[in-house]
């Protein structure tokens, strides 16, 4: 039985120029970025690459037809594809590293196989995602009206690169929204039945050192998040590791619909459900590996196990307010379409929960947070 797997070999780089360098970059790559990014860090070094900007091809997160737009746009056959930005860019690089990927739509149905055919580089601008060490990529599929994970070993990168540098001047708000979905991704791989004492190492990691900087911030305020860069870069890379092998489970799978729906940013739709699926795993089950994480917390929080997801609570308000969903715009005759959505669309997240959640306790949850 196969427990534990890493496959992206792991680079770190103190700047931008060093991991230009080092990787050679030059015409046969081609490169994925943001605007924002490349005026800022990449434009200076006057790359030969071919580079297109994710933004250019529409607002929001990422989606199959943004996908299509962009492959319609890359100029014959790269060796390499290097991504360079959050993790939608880092998501929609994944596949373009295969040899297929049109329709997009049935790619995600499954109605041809994933075969990569072109080496991979994946390097972050947040603190979030981890998804320069995973093989998934999460897409708004438009025409089913929610999002869809796509998982394949062929879409692991060749190398995940690690450079703080790229998160300096990062607005607060992404930090942190970015940064509790790190958070989330480590507690549900704690959490998911599919962890291990080998995946739990790193899960448990990746939460002490969030919330330990989140302790920092709080106590030091907001700027002060420019001395942890590279704590949090880790611990992000660290969840990732945990929850490529573990699986996320509910809370992804009830944000989905939100974020396809609502256009809310993914580490924000994640945030506002988090704490509500945390305390009904509660009312169903408060033994076993939520006991072994509630003490964790409560060993970093210095406070009472009974007290810990409260604890978590108000230490993350004091770094991102959280909303409730009808302050996005959510109408509560959706919660219905949304739960069932759930249930019919993220089987692959669902079967990690701790404890079985059905239809209606979905339901209840959305209610609660409405």
């Amino acid at each position: 039985m196969k427990e534990f797997m890493v496959r992206p070999s792991v680079y770190k780089f103190d700047t931008v120029r060093e991991f230009i360098k080092d990787f050679d970059l030059g015409k046969e790559d081609f490169i994925l970025t943001t605007k924002p990014v490349f005026e800022f860090h990449l434009k200076e070094l006057n790359l030969e690459c071919q580079i297109k900007f994710y933004e250019m091809y529409g607002e929001g997160e990422p989606s199959d037809e943004k996908v299509e737009k962009i492959y319609e746009d890359i100029v014959g056959t790269p060796k390499r594809v290097i991504a360079v930005g959050g993790g939608s860019v880092l998501d929609i690089a994944k596949l373009f590293s295969l040899k297929r990927i049109t329709p997009v739509e049935d790619l995600y149905d499954g109605k041809f196989e994933p075969i990569k055919d072109k080496e991979l580089v994946l390097v972050p601008t947040t603190c979030g995602t981890g998804s320069e060490i995973t093989n998934i990529a999460i897409l708004e599929l438009i025409n089913k009206g929610t999002k869809k994970g796509l998982s394949s070993d062929e879409m692991f990168a060749n190398a995940a690169v690690l450079i703080p540098e790229l998160l300096q001047g990062l607005p607060f708000k992404v930090f942190a929204s970015s940064s509790i979905d790190a958070l989330i991704h480590a507690v549900e791989s704690t959490l998911s039945p599919n962890g291990n004492e080998i995946t739990r190492i790193f899960s448990y990691k990746a939460v002490e050192m969030i919330l330990k900087g989140y302790i920092l911030i709080r106590d030091k305020g907001e700027e002060y998040r420019s001395e942890l860069l590279g704590d949090f870069s880790l611990a992000s890379l660290l969840a990732g590791i945990a929850f490529s092998n573990a699986g996320c489970a509910a809370v992804h799978a009830l944000s989905y619909p939100l974020g396809a729906k609502y256009h809310i940013p993914h580490g924000e739709s994640n945030y506002a459900v988090f704490m509500g699926v945390m305390n009904n795993y509660m009312e169903l089950k408060t033994d076993g590996e939520i006991k072994v994480l509630r003490t964790f917390i409560s060993k970093i929080l210095s406070c009472d196990e009974e007290d810990a997801f409260i604890g978590l609570e108000e230490l993350l308000e004091c770094i991102l307010t959280k909303k409730k969903l009808s302050e996005y715009g959510v109408s509560e005759y959706e919660l219905v379409i949304f739960a069932k959505s759930v249930m019919e669309n993220q089987e692959r997240l669902m079967k990690n929960n701790f404890v079985e959640l059905d239809e209606e306790r979905v339901l209840k949850i959305y209610k609660e947070l409405y």
